[in-house]
């Protein structure tokens, strides 16, 4: 009765996004890696007061939610992007 909303068809593009997602989470890995790190080894470097009252914790913290956010929409926009490219062939 109800069917699908899109025709579902190969993807194409698969093996790029796939790949561009491995990248983009080593990036942001390494990324939180580095806070987990100045936390273990030198915790006294997150209460450093940097932009006003603000401390290096809070900075780096709201840094890497804002990343990754950001880097959903890019990951979004670069694999549309792909698919558009790849699936009209």
């Amino acid at each position: 009765m109800h069917g699908p909303a899109a025709k579902m068809e190969a993807d194409k593009a698969a093996a790029k996004k796939s790949k561009l997602g491995v990248t983009l989470f080593i990036v942001y890995t390494l990324l939180y890696s580095g806070f987990v790190m100045i936390g273990l080894m030198n915790p006294e470097l997150l209460g450093v007061h940097i932009i006003g009252k603000q401390n290096l914790s809070i900075i780096y913290g709201f840094g890497l939610i804002i990343l990754a956010i950001v880097m959903g929409f890019v990951y979004n926009a670069i694999c549309s992007r792909m698919e558009d490219q790849m699936n009209s062939k």
